[in-house]
């Protein structure tokens, strides 16, 4: 691991956005029910994974991450970049022989644990100080090297007898960051930052074999990500910059990762720019009791689901990983009332009169509580209760956008804003859409519950009442309906 001296307040303002670039990095890094032998754990790490160049040829991955921001730097500042990914560690385990010997097992049974092959995933990171005035121009290149090489554990039984080993092998890995910046023209001193991480390996698949994913895995960068701090001065953001530099932030490219402001609050000095669709300054939940790792459940259901492992899918989670046998004894040691805070949280309480209260009936989501792409409704139970509000009705209701007027029926383009959407919103950028309502919330502000056009499962979504839904500002007006 390189090692770069950061100035201290340098450092402060790195570690405090540290917190949630951990989250990235050990993001999906052992799925529920934290077992090597299930199967969504026999495919490892979805995110940031830079593969070696000569495999990624041939596959859906990359080799590299392209980054670009804009930043204000002032006199004399100066840019710390750290990279962070982990690298692959396979472990096989061995048990011991009368004769002093070992052999690879497919399992090592113990007292709390069963030992079983798995690739473990250890911390990178490789850093840089770089002042701004020599990232004009050229820029500057920053390569690094891991070497290969392979380490053993001894196994102890409760006797403390060696009943086996564990090796762990590491492959030879290489890559560079580079670094430059170009200055804009315009009122204002702003650079173009771009930073491109890539994995440089040499490896090439054996002659005459196909190799597949788990071979180019221990030589890749996985989970790789960029954290970067201007020592005076501050960066824009691309979610929402100001309006004189929406044109030039528009005109960044990011392929295969995205910056946001990161660190404290209020403050722009810091960014994280992460394989993961993040917002502006990101934060852990405080609620949240401690890491676990799996990427799709939420804090509150994965705890009590975890506790409720038998004991023997508990012993082979904690002979899979250090991290998993970490989760187990969390869910296991978990106080109730810790347990009891996961189950809902305000953020925030804001005055809600006039039309806002109005429409607080008629704005609920779903019976269940989540949006309606998320829930099914009882065919039983309508979607919206005419009843519950005769001030407002989201089958008659229109709204103006463009100077066009939009209601149920429109033909609408959808232009989902960077701000607000999540993944699965900018998939449907600039696909056509039906509105099916228009709706109102609590504090005022009103949303379109669309259809997509050309979904084959459309007419079954609206006889469930399972809509998309999108601001007025993320719609571009069609020809109007017949």
């Amino acid at each position: 691991m390189s090692v770069t001296t950061f100035a201290p307040e340098t450092e402060a303002r790195l570690a405090l956005a540290r917190q949630v670039a951990d989250a990235v990095l050990f993001e999906g890094y052992v799925l529920y029910p934290y077992r090597a032998s299930a199967a969504k754990n026999r495919l490892r790490w979805q995110f940031g994974v830079l593969v070696p160049p000569a495999w990624g040829a041939d596959c859906e991955e990359y080799d590299f991450q392209h980054t670009e921001c804009l930043m204000e730097p002032k006199a004399d500042a100066s840019l710390a970049v750290e990279l962070r990914f982990l690298r692959a560690r396979r472990r096989t385990v061995q048990q011991a022989r009368p004769d002093g010997g070992f052999d690879t097992v497919p399992e090592l049974r113990l007292g709390d644990r069963t030992l079983v092959p798995w690739d473990e995933g250890t911390e990178e990171r490789v850093e840089a100080v770089v002042p701004v005035g020599e990232l004009l121009g050229d820029g500057v290149r920053v390569p690094f090297d891991r070497p290969a090489g392979e380490d053993t554990e001894p196994v102890l039984d409760e006797t403390g007898r060696v009943v086996g080993r564990m090796v762990r092998r590491y492959e030879e890995t290489s890559g560079v960051l580079r670094l430059s910046a170009s200055e804009l023209d315009g009122p204002y001193r702003v650079l173009r930052l771009t930073t491109i991480v890539e994995n440089t390996s040499t490896w090439t698949p054996p002659d005459g074999t196909a190799a597949d994913r788990d071979a180019a895995l221990p030589r890749s960068l996985v989970a790789a990500h960029l954290l970067m701090g201007l020592s005076a001065g501050s960066f824009l953001s691309m979610t929402d910059p100001p309006e004189w530099a929406k044109r030039a932030v528009a005109s960044c490219r990011n392929l295969h990762t995205w910056p946001v402001l990161a660190g404290e609050p209020g403050r722009g000095d810091v960014v994280l720019s992460s394989p993961i669709i993040l917002e502006d300054h990101p934060a852990i939940a405080p609620e949240s009791p401690g890491a676990l790792y799996d990427a799709t459940e939420i804090d509150e259901i994965l705890a009590l689901r975890t506790a409720a492992l038998t004991d023997e899918e508990k012993r082979e989670a904690r002979g899979t990983d250090d991290r998993a046998a970490a989760v187990i004894d969390l869910a296991d040691t978990m106080p109730p009332e810790v347990l009891e805070r996961l189950h809902g949280a305000v953020r925030s309480l804001r005055e809600v009169t006039g039309a806002g209260e109005k429409t607080a009936a008629a704005s609920a989501p779903a019976a269940d509580g989540f949006p309606d792409e998320f829930g099914v409704r009882r065919p039983d139970t309508p979607w919206w209760d005419p009843a519950s509000d005769a001030g407002f009705d989201p089958a008659r209701d229109r709204i103006d956008v463009d100077g066009r007027s939009l209601g149920a029926g429109s033909r609408v383009l959808l232009r989902p804003g960077l701000r607000r959407a999540d993944a699965q919103d900018l998939f449907l950028a600039g696909r056509t859409a039906k509105v099916e309502a228009v709706l109102h919330d609590v504090d005022g502000g009103v949303h379109l519950a669309v259809t997509v056009e050309d979904d084959p499962g459309a007419d079954i979504r609206r006889e469930q009442g399972r809509f998309l839904y999108f601001q007025p500002d993320e719609v571009e007006p069609l020809e109007d309906e017949a």
